[in-house]
C-alpha cells in the first residue's frame, strides 16, 4: 500500500479497473508488538482524532510495509454481504441475521466456507421430551457442549458450553461461551457475557426501568450483562 485515504469525496481510481476504486473493508492483521507504541502516539498525539483510518494507517504506511489483500465475493447470495458492526445494536442485528431462515451471510454455504479454529466439545444436547419442561431450540445457532435442559430458545445464537435449565425462556438474545441459566428465568433481547450464571427466577428485557438499574440498556433496548472481570482478562483462547 503505498497511500490511504479516509471517505474521500472524489477517491482515486483502481489502475487496474477504471471506474473504480480500492476500499477498505477494515479488516486488519497487525503485529502486535509493531502496534502498541504507535497506538500509545496516538493517543497522546493532541492533533490526531484517534481515527485507525483517519491518523494510524496514513502513518504506518509512510514507515513500514503495509499489504492489501483484494478480496473477491464468492458468497452465492444476490446481494454482497457487509456489516458494520462498531455498535452494540448493530452488533446484535448482526446476530440476529444469522438465525434468520436464510441470512444473507449463510455458515452453511459449503461453496464458501467460514474457516476459523474450533473448539472440542461434544455435540448441542436437547433433554426432556417432558410437555411441562422440553428441551427445544428453534430457529436458533447452538454451539457444541451446550445443554438446552428443559428449557425453550428461540430465535437466539447460543455459544460453547452453555447450560439452558428447566423452565427458562431464552428468546432474541447472544449467549456467550461458558453461561448457566437458572430455572425459571426469562431472558429476552439480551447479551449475555461468558461465564455469567444467572440465578434461578432471573428475568432480563421485561422491565426496562429494573434492567437499567442493573444492567446496560442500548438505545434500541438491548440489555448487556457483562462481568467485570471481563474488562480486565485476556480474551478467551479456550
Amino acid at each position: 500500500i503505498v497511500g490511504f485515504e479516509e471517505k474521500p469525496a472524489a477517491p482515486k481510481q483502481s489502475p487496474h479497473h477504471p471506474g473504480h476504486c480500492n476500499a477498505s473493508m477494515g479488516i486488519y492483521i497487525f503485529n502486535t508488538q509493531l502496534m502498541i507504541p504507535i497506538l500509545l502516539a496516538d493517543s497522546e498525539d493532541p492533533k490526531s482524532s484517534h481515527d485507525f483510518g483517519k491518523d494510524i494507517l496514513p502513518r504506518i504506511i509512510t514507515k513500514h510495509r503495509v499489504f492489501a489483500y483484494n478480496f473477491v465475493d464468492e458468497n452465492a447470495k444476490d446481494a454482497y454481504y457487509w456489516r458494520d458492526v462498531g455498535t452494540l445494536d448493530a452488533y446484535y442485528e448482526a446476530n440476529m441475521d444469522l438465525v434468520s431462515v436464510s441470512p444473507v451471510f449463510n455458515l452453511y454455504d459449503k461453496a464458501w466456507p467460514l474457516r476459523t479454529w474450533q473448539q472440542q466439545y461434544p455435540p448441542a444436547k436437547f433433554v426432556f421430551a417432558d410437555p411441562e419442561r422440553m428441551g427445544v431450540a428453534l430457529d436458533s445457532i447452538v454451539a457444541g457442549g451446550s445443554v438446552i435442559s428443559g428449557g425453550r430458545v428461540q430465535k437466539s445464537v447460543i455459544g460453547y458450553d452453555v447450560r439452558v435449565n428447566s423452565y427458562c425462556e431464552v428468546a432474541d438474545s447472544i449467549i456467550y461461551n461458558h453461561v448457566n441459566i437458572g430455572r425459571h428465568s426469562r431472558v429476552r433481547r439480551a447479551i449475555i457475557d461468558r461465564h455469567v450464571s444467572l440465578p434461578e427466577h432471573t428475568e432480563i428485557g421485561y422491565d426496562s426501568e429494573a434492567d437499567r438499574r442493573r444492567f446496560h440498556v442500548t438505545d434500541s433496548g438491548i440489555v448487556v450483562v457483562v462481568r467485570q472481570e471481563s474488562l480486565i482478562e485476556e480474551p478467551e483462547s479456550t
